[in-house]
């Protein structure tokens, strides 16, 4: 795993998790809400023709108006507000003056610091009308992420969360990556527990009470090995298959978990086009 590229950089001494109290879930829901309404600001700009730069500004523009800012800017030397993540590549795009085309797909990953709380969420965009096996892609993709939420209860583990979300990547002819994976946030933006987003249940971390983290499968038409571009950031597919990926941010509840990220127009997943392209 490339380490100036990975999703996970564990701050806290190794084996601890912090278990946070009803305070620390309020400052989470406010970060959350704020990185969920940034993406739905974002819905409206992904077009044709559009830059992914452009988007860049429009989401540090939202951050500093809203009283955020957001954590990826100069984050272990990364020089963007977002990442912006188009067709084969897997994540950390590093936006730029390149339009937009017809038929892309992208996946806009925002981190909002809201009061010192970390609201991280992603989704995908269809770019005008895609093709229908993108569009399936999407679905299953989606799908997986939502998997793996109904899995994260108190009592289970990790694996339980990768193995559901493998289980039916799998089923569907797709495969998961294996070179990221979510992580703990809150105070800080990466911590302990490791999200395998593969795995077999019962193994890995007890959930408990108060944890939060990421989920945020990414899910390969084709195989899941990925490489780094020069640039250090950037991960795409090897076989240039196309990727997709979707992310939350929750916190296990004494009852099962809470989705700090959903939001709040609906927009968590994008719409189906009218007609497909031939």
């Amino acid at each position: 795993m490339n380490d100036a590229a990975a999703e996970t950089v564990t701050r806290r001494q190794p084996g601890t998790i912090k278990l946070h109290g009803p305070e620390a879930f309020e400052g989470m829901r406010k970060a959350g809400r704020l990185t969920a309404e940034a993406l739905d600001m974002i819905a409206g700009l992904v077009k044709p023709g559009v830059t992914t730069d452009a988007i860049d500004r429009a989401a540090f523009e939202f951050a500093m108006d809203h009283g955020a800012y957001p954590a990826t800017l100069y984050y272990r030397g990364y020089p963007r507000s977002c990442c912006t993540s188009i067709n084969e590549v897997v994540c950390h795009g590093i936006p730029n003056e390149k339009p937009l085309k017809e038929g892309d797909i992208v996946n806009i990953d925002v981190t909002l610091i809201v009061d010192g709380w970390h609201g991280d969420s992603s989704r995908m965009y269809a770019v005008g009308e895609i093709k229908p096996f993108a569009m399936r892609l999407l679905a299953i993709t989606h799908e997986s992420l939502e998997r793996g939420i109904a899995a994260a209860r108190p009592g289970a583990t990790t694996g339980h969360i990768g193995e559901a979300i493998q289980r039916y990547a799998e089923s569907e002819r797709c495969s998961v990556v294996r070179d990221f994976c979510g992580h703990g946030l809150g105070r800080l933006f990466h911590d302990e527990p490791n999200i395998l987003h593969y795995g077999r249940a019962g193994e890995g971390v007890e959930l408990r009470p108060g944890m939060f983290f990421t989920i945020e499968p990414m899910i390969n038409l084709g195989r899941p090995q990925v490489k780094i571009k020069n640039d250090g950031w950037t991960a795409v597919t090897r076989d240039r298959s196309l990727s997709a990926q979707f992310e939350h941010t929750i916190g296990i509840t004494e009852t099962g978990c809470e989705v700090f990220t959903r939001s709040p127009k609906g927009l968590d997943f994008p719409s189906r086009p009218s007609a497909p392209l031939t």
